[in-house]
């Protein structure tokens, strides 16, 4: 399947491939696409995290957390990485306190000059290793 959303990836637009990719469809091919893009208009695959699609930002929700919720993955790890991705994403009122190291990482990753795939392929392993440790913190509470 198609996954589609805005170039110039940061937090919510690595995170959301990284949660398909491992938990939802592990042959998803993803596409960027310029912010002025009509979102509205796209009939080839499902958008993510663009403005006003299912798969975006509602109330405090980042794009990852309506994913979570639309295709039912309740893993307390893969929650609190939500919780994670939110804060780094967005300014929730109770942001975790993990998230604004993660938007350093996501910042960082965007100065390298690096393409849009080229950031996934290197930022996974990030998440891999958030994810191992979400599941380590999920297990002691």
């Amino acid at each position: 399947m198609k996954w589609i959303t805005r170039e110039k990836i940061k937090v919510d637009r690595v995170a959301c491939p990284w949660l398909i990719k491992n938990f939802i469809d592990q042959d998803a091919q993803f596409i960027f696409h310029s912010h002025d893009t009509d979102w509205a208009k796209i009939s080839d695959g499902i958008v993510f995290d663009v403005p006003k699609c299912e798969l975006g930002h509602h109330g405090e929700d980042v794009s990852f957390n309506s994913i979570l919720k639309k295709y039912q993955l309740t893993d307390p790890a893969l929650v609190l990485l939500g919780e994670i991705v939110r804060a780094a994403d967005s300014y929730p009122a109770a942001p975790h306190p993990a998230g604004e190291g993660l938007r350093w990482i996501a910042n960082g990753f965007g100065a390298l000059g690096l393409t849009d795939h080229e950031i996934l392929e290197r930022e996974f392993a990030v998440y891999d290793a958030l994810y191992a440790e979400c599941k380590r913190r999920a297990a002691r509470s």
